[in-house]
């Protein structure tokens, strides 16, 4: 399967908002297993259905060798994800974004969350997630919600980001933004 293509900023469709998936078949599992292929192609450890253009409540993640480097891959698809709890703790970690390449920033998240959503095959699941798990399923939860981790930044800080990408966006020949 080829990779799919992966919008970046300053595309307008990183901003809408994802609709619910209906129904679960085999189309949309190939279509899950080639988000995955495509966010280990980039790399990455998170990818959201509407960062390769399509606005359904889908997203992909791996974080196993974020975590440690001589781990399998773990797979995880999360369709309909919803955030059901936060920790009150809170930490700071460092983001990227596939979306935003080569920029990154310091993230202030809830340190630990409870997230339902159905798996590959349909079936509801609730997973109890902490650490760096805690901070992709918020950022990709936030993509289908039409928000990006920059919105976390000051103005100042979000708008000298969007400026950049704007303006590399017009001086690129295969521009897509809106």
């Amino acid at each position: 399967m080829p990779p799919l293509e992966i919008i970046t900023l300053p595309d307008r469709k990183l901003r809408l908002v994802s609709d619910p998936i209906e129904r679960i078949d085999d189309d949309l599992r190939r279509f899950a297993d080639q988000m995955l292929e495509t966010m280990y192609e980039a790399p990455g450890i998170g990818l959201a259905a509407i960062q390769v253009g399509v606005p359904r409540r889908m997203l992909v993640l791996d974080v196993a060798q974020r975590e440690d480097e001589t781990a399998s891959r773990d797979p995880m698809v999360l369709i309909n994800p919803e955030v059901v709890r936060f920790s009150d703790e809170s930490i700071v970690r460092e983001e990227g974004c596939l979306s935003i390449p080569e920029y990154y920033a310091e993230v202030e998240r809830p340190a630990e969350l409870r997230v339902r959503f159905l798996d590959r095959d349909g079936k509801p699941r609730e997973m109890d997630a902490k650490g760096v798990l805690a901070t992709c399923i918020q950022h990709e939860v936030d993509h289908l919600d039409g928000k990006l981790f920059i919105d976390y930044l000051s103005k100042l800080k979000r708008d000298m980001v969007i400026r950049k990408f704007t303006k590399q966006a017009r001086l690129s020949p295969k521009s897509t933004a809106l």
